[in-house]
């Protein structure tokens, strides 16, 4: 699947809550909290995310409660008739010389209707307590709140879509909670921002891994505005894997599985039908081209070592003759960055002096690791922008410290199937001046999920951000356009690689100072 991972515990989202005059004492803190508006005790917070502000309730005890209960709780103290209400609010305005010169008659009547609202909450509404189901919805709502990178939340109120969730969305179950969050994460319409019940949330975690139990296919949305295929597009085939043999290619689109059509199939529902027991069967409609194919695929255990390297010898005279280093990189699981490394320490000993990083249908993975190989290629400089509705918020660079390999001519190789942390990686290589980049342009999916657990184990892959190159280039949708093209048939695996360096009579032949040349 073509997604931007980011591993990472949630802790409780923080609220932090503006200073006010007006106190309320919650349960467990004195916080300083503010108005409410609705004559149902429909409290209205004003929530700020910046953790500068004063005020802040952090995670955990009651900031994982609703807040109503307790601003309810601190009336039930005081509880008092209406007039009574009223002549003890008269008391205050009057004993304040500068209160009675600053608060219009305006003000006092708002003030005398809102404790009028209260007053008939508080002596009408019955007493109820957030169950445990409600407070895995607020987990899973304040988890986006806090994190989503769409601060409009797709043009609606997000604080009011959880007052009317739990007022009118069933959860009486654990099933009836979970559809509630898919509800209310569906009204973002963002396919990459989904839940995951704790046996995908797992699964989605081990596939970061060394190994899975699958068909071996990395796949997405199709990009396309030409009236693309309905369905989904296959971006990569791994190397050696079920689908690799059968010919899938990147480019085609998956009609059906097991008779299922995909139309209106999610990638990570496919992903999941995709993967199933080793040495079982899937069935598959392709589209290649203008070709339907069906296929029954067996599924393996595909290994998931990232990395294949070779030294290419390009004929020359003796000890002279140019050697280059290839290498191809076809995930980026935890193993990826220090799979790299030893490449690069294994070409060396065999005194090569230059490398082509090949990142063809490379789909992405984690994060970090594109990070971490791109400070192994560079000595100095800008890797990413991390950017958010508001601009700019982080930036990864890079001193030199880790660099292994910034001085040898370097040349990378992309197409279609580069997708996410690789077009990071390619983006950084080519903005930085540091490599020359050949093939097509990348397949253009610029936002960035974390994945975020909850405390009944199941957990949200949320949209955090969007990136841009260092030269501030936002490629989502259009990708990162190489320096050169290649032939359209250029050989994909090493040995082929070779040759078409090595023989000057074959129809893929680049030389040398092609390859390196801007």
């Amino acid at each position: 699947m073509s997604m931007e991972v980011v591993l990472a515990l949630s802790p409780f989202p923080r609220f932090c809550l503006p200073n006010t005059n007006l106190k309320t004492t919650l349960s467990s803190s004195n916080s300083q909290v503010l108005l409410w508006r609705s004559p149902l005790m429909n409290v209205q917070l004003n929530h700020y995310h910046s953790r500068k502000r004063r005020g802040c309730i952090n995670g955990g005890g009651a900031s994982r409660r609703s807040l109503w209960p307790q601003f309810s709780n601190s009336y039930d103290r005081c509880n008092l008739k209406l007039g009574k209400c009223i002549s003890r609010l008269r008391e205050f305005m009057n004993s304040s010389e500068k209160m009675r010169k600053h608060v219009s008659s305006t003000l006092f009547t708002r003030l005398v209707v809102s404790v009028l609202m209260v007053s008939f909450a508080v002596s009408n509404s019955p007493s109820w307590a957030l169950s445990e189901e409600n407070l895995l919805f607020l987990e899973a709502w304040r988890t986006i709140d806090r994190a989503y990178v769409d601060k409009t939340f797709n043009g609606q109120s997000w604080f009011r879509y959880r007052e009317n969730a739990l007022r009118n969305e069933p959860m009486n179950t654990r099933e009836e909670t979970y559809t509630a969050i898919r509800k209310m994460l569906a009204t973002l319409d963002d396919p990459f921002t989904r839940f995951l019940e704790p046996e995908k949330f797992k699964s989605l975690r081990s596939g970061t891994k060394s190994a899975v139990t699958g068909v071996g296919l990395s796949i997405g949305y199709p990009t396309g505005s030409d009236g693309s295929p309905a369905g989904l597009v296959v971006i990569s085939a791994a190397p050696g894997g079920p689908a690799n043999k059968a010919g899938i290619v990147s480019g085609d689109i998956i009609l059906a599985i097991n008779d299922t059509g995909t139309e209106s199939m999610g990638i990570y529902e496919a992903a999941d039908r995709l993967q199933g027991p080793e040495g079982s069967s899937v069935e598959l409609t392709i589209r290649s081209g203008q070709e339907i194919k069906h296929l029954a695929l067996t599924r393996e255990k595909v290994s998931l070592n990232p990395v294949k390297s070779r030294l290419c010898v390009i004929p020359g005279s003796g000890k002279d003759s140019p050697r280059i280093g290839y290498i191809k990189l076809t995930t980026f699981n935890q193993n990826a960055s220090g799979a790299i490394r030893e490449a690069i320490n294994t070409l060396r000993s065999n005194n090569v002096n230059a490398f082509v990083l090949d990142l063809r249908d490379n789909s992405g993975g984690l994060f970090p690791e594109g990070i971490e190989i791109a400070k192994i290629w560079l000595d100095k400089g800008v890797i990413v922008y991390i950017c958010d509705s508001r601009g700019v918020r982080d930036i990864y660079d890079t001193d030199g410290s880790s660099a292994i390999a910034a001085s040898e001519p370097l040349a990378v190789l992309v197409n279609k199937g580069t997708a996410s942390a690789s077009e990071i990686l390619a983006g950084a290589l080519k903005d930085n001046k540091r490599a020359v980049l050949f093939g097509e342009p990348t397949f253009g999916k610029g936002k960035i999920q974390s994945v975020f657990q909850l405390s009944d184990g199941s957990g949200l892959a949320v949209t955090v951000a969007r990136y841009e190159t260092p030269d501030h280039t936002d490629i989502d949708k259009v990708g990162v356009i190489p320096d050169h093209p290649l032939p359209r048939s250029f050989p994909k695996d090493e040995e082929g690689f070779c040759g078409c360096l090595q023989d000057p009579a074959s129809t893929f032949y680049v030389n040398r100072g092609q390859l390196f040349a801007r």
